[in-house]
């Protein structure tokens, strides 16, 4: 197991610390806190978790230090302690990186009392008391709150402090305000009024979305400057959510951001198993080569809010540890000082274990893969937050889809379609990217001239990024598909038949049609492209005896078509991600793995065959590649908690060897052994073991 003392030491203080703090402990104080917490305790957690770094509770609703700032809100449990102060000294007397948590969403009554302008105000113009907590105020995040009383709150830390970084929670706001102030400076800027409500329709709300990405942009460089004026090494650290970058300026990300948080905690409701690589997955589509850090609880993450809970013990190490297969750096949350249930302690510090004992290998290779998925930011940009998951349902069909086939692959976001970002992949896939600038397109076209292939579906390239409807696909030539009419739907008891002999309608003997979508585009192929299924004409779903088609097959279904220049695209002109995504029928998930093996135009670069369901997740360097293995494979694999592990029985994986290169070296890095392989047609096959929970296989190069 790593030492953090060790492995700290040469980054200390410098502008690469970031790089060597690979697993955090977050401790989220809470007011009596100063009087009940044992600090002793929390020194032993980063020593049992072995934790290089950790984030604790400084200021902004609450400050755990003294704190000289008018109207900054100190502990009454506080007297003459510095808690925070404290935990900073014994972190960095165990050379840890440290950053202080700032959290500025609410005030109380002195501050709203003195500074009306900091709390937000509702649509009827009334100030808007805490949700949870009606005691306090939520505060304007676009105004002088977080541009004027934050910052001093950030650079009195800063100076007082041994710290990296400053990370808050809660600072982008809670919906729209409608203070004097936000009105002026939204109607100055864009002309309108504030909108009233969320609706991707409505110019206004399109306007004020783009007018809160640019207040946040800005305040995430003002306040960054200002801790870098008092600590050139230091930074700002913006909770980022659990979503994509589209709510930033990617300009400001990049100058500012040297890696990147996403808080998506544990699972919620029905959610796979495979999500917590996908946050990590999804925030670095714009930033592939930067660090990113998966924020974990230890309790339920449910709507009831079970904050000072515990989860079980397998659940945490799911999420860590999917999150370290696909290279994310783990970080345990834990809300309230004092612990009445310590049960989180060993789990924790098992997975942060298992991180550790991956991190030399994986810590010097970058993501990659055959294939990317387009994150479509252009088009959930349009979506309120509250509402995006349904916009996501599209994509998350195809990521499960990709799963279950055992197809590594990456994203991608639409937002930096530049040449390079997109020449790293055989094939592109756009689930549902229905708004796409010209640009974007552009883009997408000039990659299929260069010989890169797309799987494309529903909407693709319907809209511009504005989400006006266009009379034409944008991508019209690139997929072979001309628009004749549609969406329509939702549609009931629809079907695609099989037409002719085509590779992407294998695997359906004995069935003559299948399950079709809910919604439809009637699109017609146009040049050289095949139609490997049909629509089956509408027909009625009760009474039980006029459930028969009435008319034979027509209209293209599956639209596919050789480029000329080396690649392929397949186009599917229905909601094939989405309805996978709520049915989950077996002939759907076939249908997209059978369209992206075809178009790939080639056997995968790694492939992996054995029982179970695996999260794949490919990482290199010039010196060879690392195969991540997560085990799924688990009763509640799609709804959590899970209540025990269940290993998983050995896999064969096969790898392609670079040309001109041999295997070096096949090494188990989980279980710390050499691996048997053998070599035939070009390619290396390896025999995995039993999988616990993780194991990773190195090939090196001769």
């Amino acid at each position: 197991m790593l030492d953090a003392r060790r492995q700290n030491t040469d980054t200390l203080r410098t502008p690469d610390w970031f790089k060597t703090a690979t697993r955090w402990t977050q401790l989220t104080f809470v007011e009596d806190d100063p009087e009940k917490y044992d600090p002793a305790f929390w020194v032993d957690v980063f020593k049992r978790t072995k934790s290089n770094a950790v984030c604790l509770s400084a200021g902004g609703y609450i400050a755990y230090y003294p704190s000289e700032v008018p109207y900054h809100y100190v502990s009454k449990y506080l007297d003459d302690k510095d808690i925070f102060g404290a935990l900073v000294d014994a972190a960095r007397k165990l050379d840890m990186h440290v950053m202080a948590r700032v959290d500025p969403h609410a005030i109380h009554d002195d501050a709203a009392k003195a500074h009306p302008e900091w709390v937000m105000i509702n649509a009827d113009g009334t100030p808007r008391r805490h949700w949870a907590y009606p005691d306090v105020w939520v505060t304007n995040a676009y105004g002088d709150y977080n541009t004027v009383f934050m910052p001093e709150v950030v650079k009195e830390i800063v100076r007082k402090y041994d710290i990296d970084a400053v990370f808050a929670n809660r600072w982008q706001g809670h919906g729209v305000d409608y203070s004097e102030d936000s009105a002026r400076r939204f109607k100055d800027m864009f002309g309108h009024a504030l909108p009233k409500k969320p609706d991707a329709e409505d110019p206004a709300w399109q306007a004020w979305l783009q007018w809160r990405r640019r207040v946040l942009t800005d305040m995430i460089a003002q306040w960054d400057d200002a801790v870098k004026a008092i600590r050139p090494h230091a930074s700002f650290i913006p909770n980022m959510g659990g979503a994509s970058l589209m709510e930033f300026d990617l300009s400001v990300i990049a100058k500012h951001c040297p890696f990147l948080v996403v808080d998506h905690q544990g699972r919620k409701g029905l959610e796979l198993g495979w999500s917590a690589g996908r946050n990590g997955k999804r925030i670095r589509a714009t930033f592939p080569d930067r660090p990113v850090v998966l924020i974990t609880s230890i309790g339920p993450e449910e709507e009831y809010r079970w904050k000072d809970a515990v989860t079980s013990g397998e659940e945490m190490q799911l999420w860590i540890n999917d999150g370290t297969a696909h290279g994310l750096y783990a970080w345990f949350t834990k809300f309230n000082g004092v612990v009445p249930d310590k049960r989180w302690v060993e789990p924790v510090a098992d997975s942060f274990a298992l991180q550790a004992a991956v991190e030399p290998v994986l810590e010097s290779m970058q993501p990659t893969a055959e294939i990317a998925v387009i994150d479509p930011s252009t088009t959930l940009r349009h979506w309120a937050p509250e509402e995006r998951h349904s916009a996501e349902k599209h994509d998350l069909g195809f990521y499960h889809a990709l799963v279950e086939a055992r197809l590594p692959f990456e994203l991608v976001s639409d937002q930096v379609l530049t040449k390079e970002n997109l020449d790293r992949f055989k094939l592109i896939i756009l689930a549902n990217a229905s708004c796409l600038s010209d640009a974007q397109n552009e883009a997408i076209r000039a990659y299929v001239e260069r010989g890169g292939s797309i799987v494309a579906s529903y909407e693709t390239s319907l809209r511009d990024e504005f989400g006006k409807k266009r009379s034409e696909f944008g991508l019209s030539d690139v997929l072979g598909a001309k628009f004749v009419s549609g969406p329509r739907g939702i549609v009931k008891n629809t079907y695609v038949a099989l037409s002719g002999d085509h590779p992407i309608n294998q695997g359906y003997e004995g069935a003559e049609r299948i399950m079709g979508g809910t919604r439809l585009i009637h699109a017609d192929a146009t040049g050289n492209a095949t139609t490997p299924f049909l629509y089956v004409p509408d027909f009625p779903d009760l009474p039980m005896e006029e459930v028969y088609p009435r008319k034979a097959p027509e209209g293209a279904g599956v639209i596919a078509r050789e480029t000329g220049k080396g690649g392929r695209t397949v186009y599917i002109p229905w909601n094939i991600g989405e309805i996978f995504w709520e049915v989950f029928a077996v002939d759907h998930g076939r249908l997209i793995a059978n369209a992206v093996r075809w178009a790939l135009g080639k056997t995968s670069r790694v492939t992996v065959e054995g029982p179970g369901v695996i999260d794949i997740a490919l990482r290199e360097n010039a010196g060879g590649i690392a195969v991540s293995l997560f085990n799924l494979t688990n009763p509640m694999m799609m709804k959590g908690p899970i209540r025990e592990n269940y290993p998983l029985a050995a896999q064969t994986v096969s790898v392609e060897i670079p040309q001109g290169k041999s295997v070096a070296k096949a090494w188990l890095v989980v279980t710390d052994r050499a691996a048997n392989f053998s070599v035939k047609d070009g390619r290396a096959q390896v025999e995995v073991p039993d999988i616990e929970r993780l194991e990773v296989l190195h090939l090196t190069w001769n």
